[in-house]
């Protein structure tokens, strides 16, 4: 049986042995790539009933002559596009060739392109199409959402959302393999249990991240599709689409990954202005309605925070320890005579340590005042050249949808840091590390506001972009700054934009 991850290599197997759970004898092995052969090699010798493996370690067997094909009866190839999309068509053809010519062969495929088609009149003998009916896709006990927001709010979404979600374990599903290293870190910065799982990640390394994910010490895994194929974890109570997919069959496969064995599960799709066509597309496809989301408001999260602070408590007040500690805290009362419910808000404050337990309320939009046109109508415009607007000219007020920064300096233009007075810093710190990352000097700093989550900071308006390139990987207090531009809050417009 061929496979195209060792993921679903490894599933597969697992469903064979329990399907001969009743029959005495009958042997199965995985055969997959990033595992030592010598496991492989003695089964083999010894002779197994089922091989299930990947196109790769496949070939490499067949090249030792280490696999004798000769009396195969049965060939089953699972996932049959997918194999052929992760570029295995090679390999898959040879190995088809060098098998037995009265063997019958299966396949199963999520959709019959002309490849697969082509494949299936070479190789199949007067084949039977079993279609399954489009209106079964998606399963009833999976709550589907999405999530209007652009692309640079996205991660202050998903933190958002995952602390007013009564969540367990999730997947964060993203477009490259790069994002998935960036992403996982910046969830790692904000106190979340994650890791990334991508193509690149060796076999021993996916193998321990996913066990981890299943045995609790990891709580979010960022992936993409390819990586993810085969994840069986029933714990997984979430799924992200991050990055929506432009195939309604990737979106089918990534939300499969929760509600499994009868639970229920969510699946929260972000989606920009630009993309809602690709929500059509997916309810059209999956006959199935998505439900609009809002972003969690400061409230929300508080009330999320002072509830879970709740749960901790009524915990702690069941533990068998709970008599120790009233004696000790009862002898402090008497030597210092200090009321209970002091001594309790001091215990909170130190169980709470350093970060704080609740959200300050955001702050209200700053009002710029209007600016002067000179005689020549227009306003003088700067170089944004990491805004993306640049000179409106004469075009004034019209052309500018809320893109300007918010009472910069002259010369200066503002931009936004994520670090902020949770993470312990002062601006010295702030103006240290970005002078020495990016070579400016002092007089290079303007205004310096320091909010609870992240730091605004003004810097030249014509920064150098290779300046620019070195400040965003900077780290401050050992969390990545991502210098990004700041416009302020958009103004309302009867057309959104990204």
């Amino acid at each position: 049986m061929l496979a195209p991850t060792r993921e679903l290599a490894l599933q597969v197997c697992e469903a064979f042995e329990k399907y001969a759970a009743g029959t005495r004898g009958v042997s199965v092995l995985p055969v997959y790539g990033g595992q030592g052969y010598g496991v492989q090699l003695s089964a083999l010798r010894r002779g197994v009933h089922v091989v299930v493996g990947t196109p790769g370690r496949i070939m490499d067997h067949l090249d030792k002559g280490t696999l004798d094909l000769t009396e195969l009866r049965f060939l089953v190839l699972d996932e049959a596009d997918e194999m052929l999309n992760m570029g295995f068509a090679e390999d898959v053809e040879t190995i088809l060739a060098d098998t037995p010519v009265d063997k019958q062969v299966a396949l199963f495929s999520a959709t019959m392109p002309k490849q697969i088609r082509a494949l299936s009149q070479t190789y199949l003998k007067d084949p039977v199409e079993i279609s399954i009916e489009r209106k079964t896709r998606t399963a009833e006990n999976i709550r589907q959402r999405y999530l209007i927001v652009s692309y640079p709010q996205k991660v202050d979404a998903l933190t958002r959302i995952l602390e007013v979600e009564n969540f367990e374990a999730g997947i964060v599903f993203v477009r490259t393999k790069s994002e998935t290293e960036t992403l996982a870190e910046k969830l790692r910065a904000r106190g979340y249990r994650a890791a990334a799982i991508n193509g690149d990640i060796v076999q021993q390394q996916r193998e321990r991240t996913v066990n981890q994910l299943k045995d609790g010490k990891l709580d979010i895994l960022v992936a993409t599709d390819v990586a993810a194929r085969g994840i069986d974890v029933p714990r997984i109570s979430h799924v992200f689409n991050y990055d929506i997919p432009t195939d309604t069959e990737a979106y089918v496969h990534r939300i499969g990954r929760t509600g499994r064995a009868g639970r229920s599960g969510d699946a929260i799709s972000f989606i920009t202005p630009r993309e809602r066509y690709l929500l059509k597309h997916i309810e059209k496809a999956t006959r199935s309605t998505l439900e609009q989301m809002q972003l969690p408001s400061v409230d929300d999260i508080n009330e999320s925070r002072l509830s879970r602070f709740d749960d901790q408590i009524t915990a702690a007040l069941e533990s068998p320890r709970i008599s120790f500690f009233r004696d000790v805290v009862s002898h402090y009362i008497r030597e210092h005579d200090v009321p209970d419910l002091d001594v309790a808000a001091a215990l909170a404050i130190a169980m709470q340590g350093d970060t704080p337990l609740l959200l300050e309320p955001e702050p209200e939009p700053e009002r710029r005042p209007r600016r002067e046109y000179d005689d020549r109508g227009d306003r003088g415009g700067r170089d944004d050249r990491f805004g993306g607007r640049g000179d409106r000219g004469d075009r004034g007020d019209r052309g500018d949808r809320g893109g300007r920064d918010r009472g910069s300096s002259e010369g200066l233009v503002t931009y936004k840091i994520q670090v902020g007075k949770r993470h312990r810093i002062e601006p010295r710190q702030i103006v240290g590390a970005l002078a020495n990352e990016g070579g400016l000097s002092r007089r290079d700093f303007g205004k310096i506001t320091i909010r609870p989550d992240y730091s605004l900071v003004e810097l030249p308006a014509k920064l150098p972009r290779d300046a620019f390139e070195r400040l965003k990987d900077t780290r401050i207090s050992g969390k990545l700054i991502e210098l990004t531009r700041d416009y302020g809050p958009p103004k309302r417009s009867k057309r959104r934009e990204d």
